[in-house]
């Protein structure tokens, strides 16, 4: 097998893992509006459907973890959610984050003031099945962002089902396979970005090669150490998602 070489720093992405999500609470403006200004190349967000098909940036099915309040993302509206406070959880300064929609921060990307993009994973399982991907398109079709021509959109998901759907309704955006266990011997359904965590890549650093030589560009979840951005490049990862978007990116520089 060919040795993989190195990456420079100017070839590695950084993507804001749920925003600057170190510093603020997860998918909240907050988070992301740091990421931004801590020159994220892109701004990772989950995103689900409630009850009433608003597309909303929440990781968990529950609430629980990341809100004062209880149930489950899909079994509740948009108006419930928007009642609870989804930053109080990081401490007093962060209290009275709402819950954060998915186009409100399409919104957000668009207007900084340099090109950021938007990786956007969707949750599965879920009630809402295929309807959380058709949703997706139907919001970055309505921004003029669903054939993937400006660049600035890529969809990632852990679900085959869930790239195949994407990939019949809008077969023009990137599409990333996420990876939490070793990779099947097949290639991921129309994904030409393999996307593995760091617990994985560090037990099987050979990992990265044979993804790579599928012709899968690699990025790994979620890269918050030196030690993890070294190995990451000598293992020619070209894209970081990380919770430390400065303090990876300054890193990289001092390189």
């Amino acid at each position: 097998m060919t040795q993989m070489q190195p990456l420079t720093a100017r070839d590695v992405r950084v993507i804001a893992h749920r925003g600057a999500s170190h510093e603020h609470p997860e998918h909240t403006l907050a988070a992301y509006r740091q990421a931004i200004a801590d020159g994220a190349d892109a701004l990772e967000c989950d995103v689900r459907l409630t009850a009433d098909h608003q597309l909303v940036c929440v990781h968990d099915r529950r609430v629980e973890r990341t809100s004062d309040g209880r149930g489950v993302v899909s079994a509740m509206t948009y108006e419930e959610l928007s009642a609870l406070d989804f930053g109080g959880w990081r401490g007093e300064q962060h209290r009275g984050a709402p819950v954060l929609l998915f186009e409100d921060l399409l919104k957000e990307a668009l207007a900084a003031d340099r090109p950021v993009g938007l990786a956007v994973e969707t949750k599965h399982p879920t009630r809402a099945g295929g309807r959380l991907e058709a949703e997706l398109v139907r919001v970055l079709k309505d921004h003029g962002l669903a054939d993937g021509s400006a660049g600035l959109v890529e969809v990632m998901s852990f679900s085959r089902n869930a790239l195949t759907r994407l990939n019949r309704l809008a077969p023009g955006l990137p599409a990333v396979y996420l990876i939490e266990r070793r990779l099947r011997p097949v290639r991921p359904p129309f994904a030409g970005h393999a996307g593995p965590g760091i617990d994985l890549v560090r037990k099987d650093p050979g990992l990265v090669a044979r993804l790579r030589a599928k012709g899968l560009r690699v990025r790994v979840w979620t890269v918050d150490e030196p030690e993890d951005v070294e190995l990451c490049l000598r293992l020619g990862v070209d894209t970081l998602i990380t919770n430390r978007p400065r303090e990876v990116r300054e890193y990289l520089h001092s390189l």
